[in-house]
């Protein structure tokens, strides 16, 4: 037996899925604390056997994704994946710290910065590096993320969240796939940066950069920028919406259509009040429902733009090369919305969110555990930076005319 990575996330996503129906915690049990008396004594209260049923569950699901795809993992490997397993955990840790909470700073974004540490102040071993699959984890991750956007949440809430998210996700990444080709840069972190910028952040630039079969070094390297950038975005972008005397409708979808993060979204919306943070969820939930339909609209652009031969591209060749696990997470979406019970939808929605937040943790540790800054923050960074940069100013201003155009 042999499937590609894709089919493989796929049906580890189906077991996961029935996993979390069948009540089991996928998840480090919760943590909260202010100093170090109360880390110490929040860390002994937490339950050694779910922490070590979660481990062994895990690199179990590991090791079904490895001979699904017709490699083996020998039990050695095990050590490599709980180096990986325990710098996630304590990323957790860090995300119980209570100022860390107050501005919306998430388990990837202490995930990858360990990782940064480890692989430029110390180094990796050698004997973690067969567990290093990123882009597993990641596509895992994704096709889990669909389970949660909900077609019929965000009608509910409004449907010109969707109208705003639309205009600006075409507008953003015409313009920033422009910048880039200004500023000479190739096609491929030409498309990485747009989808970035304009859709859902990491989420967008990870998928696009399974599409075009991107750089893994380009993709931590934009990766990086949107995550950096995100954390001040997210601290001074509400006052700036108070002081410019804008709506809490308006200032939320200005927010949840510019900010990368869906954490770093909620913390900001959470600052303007529940109206806030109302339409932030919504317009950045739009833009996430936008990834699946994006992902094919990329699909088939690369294809006819790049094919090898002069033959025009057949709809069984756009097939082959279209990415399976953006299928998967668009199957999802539409199981969620449209075919499960609606009670049932609702019991797992915090189960089946706890399980994304895993592997994406997991495979933001790796990003990290793989990225040298020698290798990608050196003098022909400055342009990719330099355009991504115009591009978020560009794509704030231009969301703050249309949400206040809309929802003003």
């Amino acid at each position: 037996m042999k499937l590609t990575e894709d089919y493989t996330a796929i049906l580890i996503s189906v077991v996961l899925i029935l996993i979390a129906w069948s009540g089991i915690t996928f998840w480090f049990p919760s943590i909260s604390w202010n100093n170090l008396s109360e880390l110490t004594t929040a860390i002994g209260s937490l339950s050694a056997l779910n922490i070590v049923i979660l481990f062994g569950l895990s690199f179990l699901i590991l090791w079904a994704a490895s001979f699904l795809k017709g490699a083996t993992l020998s039990l050695a490997t095990s050590r490599g994946y709980l180096f990986i397993f325990l710098i996630t955990f304590i990323a957790h840790i860090l995300t119980g710290f209570s100022p860390a909470k107050g501005v919306g700073l998430e388990i990837v974004i202490f995930s990858l910065l360990i990782g940064l540490f480890i692989s430029n102040v110390l180094s990796v071993p050698a004997w973690a590096k067969p567990v290093l699959q990123t882009e597993l984890y990641i596509k895992i991750g994704l096709v889990m993320l669909g389970c949660g956007i909900l077609f019929g949440d965000i009608m509910k809430a409004g449907s010109l969240g969707m109208i705003q998210s639309i205009i600006v996700v075409l507008t953003v990444w015409q313009f920033c796939f422009w910048l880039g080709k200004k500023f000479g840069l190739d096609d491929e972190y030409r498309t990485m940066l747009a989808s970035a910028v304009s859709i859902c952040g990491v989420s967008a630039a990870i998928a696009t950069a399974g599409i075009i079969k991107g750089d893994n070094k380009k993709l931590s390297y934009i990766i990086s920028l949107v995550l950096i950038t995100a954390i001040p975005m997210l601290l001074f972008m509400p006052y700036i919406a108070k002081a410019i005397g804008l709506n809490d409708a308006t200032a939320g979808a200005w927010m949840g259509g510019t900010i990368d993060t869906t954490g770093a979204v909620v913390a900001a919306g959470n600052m303007l009040g529940e109206e806030g943070l109302k339409y932030a969820t919504v317009v950045k939930f739009s833009q996430n429902v936008l990834l699946g339909f994006a992902a094919f609209a990329i699909s088939v652009y690369w294809t006819y733009t790049k094919k090898e031969t002069t033959d025009k591209p057949t709809a069984a060749i756009i097939w082959e090369r279209f990415p399976k696990f953006v299928l998967g997470f668009i199957m999802a979406s539409l199981i969620f919305s449209f075919v499960l019970p609606t009670d049932l939808v609702s019991t797992l929605k915090t189960p089946l969110k706890n399980i994304q937040t895993f592997w994406f943790a997991l495979a933001f540790t790796c990003i990290g555990l793989e990225t040298r800054f020698a290798d990608i923050f050196n003098k022909d960074s400055k342009r990719p930076a330099a355009v991504f940069l115009i591009a978020q100013v560009f794509n704030i201003l231009v969301t703050l005319a249309v949400a206040w155009i809309i929802f003003g």
